[in-house]
């Protein structure tokens, strides 16, 4: 395992991180708390120190899960959980529950935080898929730096989200505010996230990547030659066919990606990741303890290469030859959608 630092704070995290959500949230199946606890522990003896969570996970249950499996190791790992959202809000499905930023609800959130992941400091506190109003909010800023001086919080930054989109939002959180951001970026969905790396870059803030394979486009999970069956409450289950259609016909023009390089597809489009200095960690969806090991050891493969890495810009800009790319979301729009798609 490599660690860096995440620019802008003190915090020095495992380049590949755990996300939480993996384990606690059902959405990629059945969750079995044993082999939660397992996975999580065996994370750690593989050098990963950098653990992601938030409130919503499971209500609750994503931050019990991490106390329950790694409270004797509070110390040698980094803690992150995300805020934001109402959780005695009732929600339907995957949707969206109503958001809340006023000053009682953060610090009472923050609080039940804490007691859930029995610690009294987090390490990164993160807006949870914070819109532009709250991101501008003064008086949000304010609470959290209340909280950093109390003691409660080391850092603090915006999750951006959810989905692919949210430009304004990245830009804000790293040039105005100037605190990291979580984001997502992979090899099939480059933008906005290149746009928010190379802010990063130029203003010295860190960020995190989400989501490096793609919703499972570029772990092995899909094959032409192989049936794909979910649990009926795996988040995947709500994707359309033509999403995986047009998946499988990008996997076949970045072959030449994984021929040329020694790894795995899953390791490679980590790397790709992680080439960038800027991006501090990447949060793979880890669910198996084959899972975890293959993924774990991208820490150990050469960079991609320079070329490969401009070709799969150039790939990307012309979407793989698959048509336009979607439109990415928006909060300034009435569609929802950017440039008023």
């Amino acid at each position: 395992m490599k660690y860096r630092t995440l620019a802008g704070t003190d915090l020095k995290l495992s380049t590949i991180g755990f996300g939480v959500w993996s384990v606690s949230t059902g959405w990629w199946g059945p969750v079995d708390k044993d082999a939660s606890d397992a996975l999580l522990n065996r994370a750690f003896d593989l050098g990963v120190t950098f653990f992601d969570t938030a409130d919503t996970y499971g209500e609750g249950y994503g931050e019990e899960v991490v106390n329950d499996a790694l409270s004797a190791h509070r110390h040698e790992i980094v803690l992150g959980t995300k805020f934001g959202y109402d959780l005695d809000a009732p929600r339907e499905g995957h949707k969206e529950r109503p958001q809340k930023w006023d000053p009682e609800f953060v610090v009472e959130a923050c609080n039940r935080s804490l007691k859930r992941l029995g610690t009294d400091y987090i390490d990164f506190y993160q807006a949870h898929n914070a819109r532009l109003s709250a991101i501008e909010s003064d008086e949000l800023f304010d609470t959290l730096d209340g909280l950093v001086q109390a003691g409660k919080v080391r850092s603090y930054g915006i999750a951006v989200g959810p989905d692919i989109g949210w430009v304004e939002e990245g830009e804000y959180t790293l040039q105005k505010r100037r605190v990291p951001a979580q984001i997502i970026y992979n090899v099939f969905e480059q933008e906005p996230g290149r746009q928010f790396i190379e802010v990063a870059e130029e203003e010295g803030i860190g960020v995190i990547s989400r989501v490096p394979h793609a919703s499972g486009l570029l772990d092995g999970t899909y094959t032409r030659d192989t049936p794909i069956v979910f649990d009926p409450n795996d988040h995947r289950t709500y994707r359309k066919k033509q999403w995986l259609e047009k998946g499988l016909n990008k996997l076949d023009e970045v072959q030449f990606l994984f021929e040329n390089n020694s790894g795995t597809v899953a390791q490679v489009a980590i790397q790709f990741v992680l080439k960038p200095e800027i991006v501090a960690s990447v949060l793979p969806t880890m669910t198996s303890n084959k899972q975890l090991e293959e993924f774990l050891a991208a820490a150990d493969l050469a960079d991609v290469r320079d070329d490969e890495n401009s070709r799969l810009l150039e790939l990307y800009d012309d979407n793989f030859g698959q048509g336009p790319h979607d439109p990415i979301k928006s909060s300034l729009t009435e569609s929802g959608y950017r440039d008023g798609r």
